[in-house]
């Protein structure tokens, strides 16, 4: 018995050896990184109307940076039946791209968002990203709630 776990273990050995000798170079189109089919495919996403897709493609086009993302991301900033983590996501990339069109929309949606929680994440990520102190947070008096001001409209 010791004799055939022996032979069976030097034929595995042989095995793996000689298949790693052999094994060369994958140059697979699935395991090299194209950016451009990155960016196709995370536009894609934006289209899906699936929450969960639509968050993580706008935040990753955010990561990349991608200039083609802007009017998709801006459309979805601006609808207002999106979900708020979507838009939120959306505001998030166009602040990270730092297109102009995309940064006066990051800003005007801290004026203009229908949702408080929108706005004042807006105003947080124009803080971060464009331009640092446009924005303070104060605390309502009649409502208790944290609110974004512009420092010039004191």
């Amino acid at each position: 018995m010791r004799l055939a776990s022996k032979v069976v273990v030097a034929g595995v050995m042989a095995l793996f050896l000689a298949g790693s000798a052999f094994a060369g170079d994958d140059t697979s189109p699935a395991l090299t990184y194209d950016k451009d089919r990155a960016v196709k495919n995370l536009l894609i996403g934006l289209t899906l109307n699936n929450c969960g897709v639509e968050h993580d493609a706008a935040w990753m086009l955010g990561e990349l940076k991608s200039p083609e993302a802007v009017i998709p991301l801006l459309a979805i900033l601006h609808e207002e039946t999106d979900c708020e983590c979507c838009r939120i996501s959306a505001a998030l990339a166009l602040a990270r791209i730092g297109d102009p069109r995309g940064t006066y929309a990051v800003k005007q949606a801290v004026k203009f968002d229908t949702s408080r929680k929108v706005q004042n994440i807006c105003a947080y990520f124009y803080n971060e990203y464009v331009q640092p102190g446009s924005f303070e947070f104060v605390i309502e008096r009649e409502t208790g709630e944290l609110v974004a001001q512009a420092v010039d409209d004191r």
